[in-house]
């Protein structure tokens, strides 16, 4: 198959049609490798094209300014030498094992977020193909890999790239991205994909050479906002929109991660995420697309179903309130931004029944106001998780959880949010409790390299360690290869994967069933104690959870119905042992003429 979109090339049977949307210069010429150059006719709102009868798939090609300057295509589907390099005419065709494929509602999605380069030694598309078996075993039913635009240097977390159809050249051909997807779907697998859409990376971006794709009305923590509400601005929404269209039909792809969507800054009506969402779903009516959110803002509204429960735009958030709250409660750090979640009881209840822990009240660590009510969204409408590459990354060392804490804490907190009515989410290698750190790591030019070391140390100066003379170097090829996982841990006889097993199986079988029937305002909690205790009302089902997150024994009792599905840890007569966690299942009936309610046990504990 060919992709018709427009912005790239547009290969035909006998020619091929080059197009490069420059408003900001007159002339324009492609150069084709081997082949010879040609001058690009100028056309209305911009756009320079050139129709090339001896271009054929397989070669390099080259946009020429004015001045001289070789810049490669924007739209490149793929960069065999890097950014600064000729662009790839690549014919997309693809034999697909898999013809039908359609996704998976959004209930029965288990999230594994990984870095394709540090995934494997390898580091390649098609050597993780190797691992899918175990995340198949594990219940793993979406992978989501880290951005994969292309960036300039060997290795990267992915969010500097500065060519957002280009698949990295550093993990392979974009057929074996292809050859990746079609094994996960194989396997029962989704495929989701992180995507940059609030700024480009520092090197090898030529775009504001030639149009206005900066907004200095607008500015985000890399500089000048994307024009997404300025002259010219219908063409940078085009340039995102398609993009996204692109990963979804030409690769498969399931659904989209989109980073930072806070520093999308946009006064136009409609906002630019919300012509995104609503493009891409009527782009993929026969599909389970799902669209997903980092919003540092807390900002409910994106996430409003209609009346039937699906989503109007996004599917649904990642959950960082979730995680600070799990993280004090495992850990007692309250440095920088856990300072604002010491009541972590209180809060990790709130974030459990109702999403967010702040819905509008003030957070010292931002100095402002954060978030909007969110009590009205389903428990489904939230992704959990107690590791992700910021989380791990953020931490001086890039060092795990697991390096520092007790197992106990590790299994209290992961069975918690692997039963949850909210999405879970684990970080590569969480599951056999990997000691590998993930720090950041990139490698830029030298005059570059030295500002990342510079800025790290600034951006998170209110963090711990990053001033430590052993800090890694974020820009050194050693810091990158500490952050690859070492799978023969995992290959042995371990006691954690087996329990991660278990808990995704129990949900599987138990809370994935009554997700159909989450709805808003379903949940409520405790609000003071030294329990997190929160009860979830599913339809006919209500299902319940008491916790002791800490390391003494709480004097209280548990109900029997509050047993009855899953427990960890101990729990005696009338005490709560530490790091416990009890799981109830139980069902509301209606077994008398005068309607009262009553409760009745279902399903026989399993314990751990």
């Amino acid at each position: 198959m060919q992709d018709s979109f427009t912005f790239g090339p547009d290969i035909k049977a006998h020619s091929v049609t080059f197009r490069l949307w420059a408003p900001l210069q007159d002339r324009l010429k492609v150069s084709i490798e081997s082949r010879g150059e040609w001058e690009m006719r100028p056309q209305q709102d911009g756009w320079h094209v050139a129709e090339v009868a001896e271009a054929r798939p397989g070669d390099l090609y080259k946009f020429i300014l004015p001045d001289g300057t070789e810049v490669p295509d924007p739209a490149s589907r793929f960069q065999p030498n890097d950014v600064h390099g000729p662009s790839e005419l690549i014919d997309h065709a693809f034999e697909w094992r898999v013809q039908h494929w359609e996704g998976r509602p959004w209930e029965e999605i288990v999230i594994y977020e990984l870095h394709v380069g540090a995934f494997t030694e390898a580091g390649t598309f098609l050597s993780a193909i190797e691992k899918l078996d175990h995340l198949q075993r594990l219940g793993i039913t979406a992978i989501q890999l880290m951005p994969l635009s292309d960036f300039p240097g060997r290795y990267n977390w992915g969010y500097d790239g500065v060519l957002p159809y280009a698949p990295d050249g550093s993990y392979g051909r974009p057929e074996d991205l292809k050859t990746l997807v079609d094994a996960a779907h194989e396997r029962g697998i989704c495929v989701f994909l992180d995507v940059v859409y609030n700024h480009f990376g520092p090197e090898g971006n030529y775009l504001p050479l030639y149009a206005p794709i900066f907004n200095d009305r607008h500015q985000s923590p890399w500089g000048n906002g994307l024009n997404y509400d300025g002259e010219g601005s219908r063409f940078v929404r085009e340039f995102v929109i398609q993009n996204a269209i692109y990963w979804l039909s030409v690769f498969r792809i399931d659904g989209l991660r989109f980073d930072a969507v806070h520093a999308i800054k946009d006064d136009s009506d409609p906002h630019v995420l919300r012509e995104l969402a609503d493009s891409l779903r009527r782009a993929f009516p026969e599909r389970h697309i799902h669209l997903i959110l980092e919003n540092e803002d807390n900002n409910s509204d994106l996430l409003a179903r209609d009346p039937d429960g699906k989503p109007h735009h996004f599917t649904a958030q990642w959950n960082d309130d979730i995680h600070h709250a799990f993280h004090v409660a495992a850990t007692g750090e309250t440095f920088g931004y856990y300072q604002d979640y010491v009541d972590y009881r209180a809060h990790l209840g709130r974030a459990l029944a109702e999403g967010f822990v702040f819905q509008g009240e003030d957070m010292r660590y931002r100095g402002r106001s954060r978030g909007s009510p969110s009590a009205g969204l389903p428990p489904t409408a939230f992704i959990s998780f107690i590791q992700n590459h910021d989380q791990i990354g953020n931490r001086a060392m890039g060092d795990r959880m697991v390096a520092s804490r007790s197992i106990d804490a590790i299994k209290a907190i992961a069975a918690i949010y692997l039963l949850s009515p909210q999405i879970p989410m684990l970080f590569m290698g969480e599951e056999w409790g990997t000691t590998a750190p993930f720090p950041f790591f990139c490698d830029l030019g030298e005059e570059l390299n030295s500002k990342v070391r510079l800025g790290r140390k600034e951006e998170l100066s209110r963090l711990p360690g990053f001033d430590a003379e052993d800090a890694p170097d974020p820009t050194s090829q050693g810091t990158f290869r500490s952050a690859k996982l070492r799978w023969d841990e995992a290959e042995k006889d371990n006691a954690l994967n087996a329990y991660y097993e278990r808990l995704i199986t129990l949900r599987r079988e138990k809370i994935v069933p009554l997700l159909k029937h989450a709805k808003g305002h379903s949940a409520i909690h405790e609000k003071g104690g030294p329990l997190v205790r929160v009860t979830w009302r599913l339809g006919q089902t209500t299902l319940g959870l008491v916790a002791n997150l800490s390391d003494e024994a709480v004097a209280a009792a548990i109900p029997p119905e509050a047993q009855t599905l899953f427990t960890s840890g101990s729990i005696s007569s009338g005490q709560i042992g530490p790091w416990t966690v009890a799981w109830g299942l139980s069902s509301v009936i209606l077994d008398d003429q005068g309607g009262n309610r009553h409760i009745q046990s279902v399903n026989r504990q399993s314990s751990a």
